[in-house]
């Protein structure tokens, strides 16, 4: 019975952890998950990835070179990665088993926005011009612990102070 009850207090104790991320989220990645909501399943501008993360930023009047940078770079190991957060996919390969069936996922080049924070390392992430959503916004699941090849780059939107 005592084990139960240490189980059930760890999961109670690392769900409002989570939560609590959650609730922590710096507004102008607020700003951005509530366009990306008002956005799913639509297809921004041309439909390409990097449409969704340039018009996310453009509607927040945030910082950013206007190519690939999209604000303060992070490490995701070092910091906490909120929803808002912007994803630089570079040659990566992601592998993973679900079921009976290993799945390979290939993003040479790719941009996505990190739409729920469902764990460490783990996300939901918002983009477009997939396979499973074409060229319109939709949501998948990423464990950066599935990633065999290639670099990510996390960025931290900031808020642009020239205006």
């Amino acid at each position: 019975m005592k084990l139960k009850s240490i189980s059930f207090l760890i999961m109670l104790f690392s769900l409002s952890l989570n939560l609590n991320a959650q609730t922590n989220i710096p507004e102008l990645n607020k700003e951005i998950i509530n366009y990306v909501e008002s956005v799913i399943g639509t297809q921004v501008e041309r439909g390409e990835c990097w449409d969704l993360a340039n018009q996310a930023l453009i509607k927040v009047e945030a910082d950013w070179d206007r190519e690939y940078k999209y604000g303060k770079k992070i490490d995701p190991k070092k910091d906490k990665v909120f929803p808002g957060d912007l994803i630089q996919f570079e040659n990566v390969k992601v592998k993973y088993t679900k079921g009976n069936a290993t799945y390979t996922e290939i993003m040479e080049h790719h941009t996505a926005i990190v739409y729920k924070v469902l764990g460490k390392g783990v996300y939901e992430l918002a983009h477009q011009n997939t396979e499973f959503s074409g060229r319109k916004v939709g949501l998948s699941k990423l464990d950066i612990n599935t990633v065999v090849h290639g670099k990510m780059y996390f960025y931290r939107p900031t808020k642009n102070l020239k205006k």
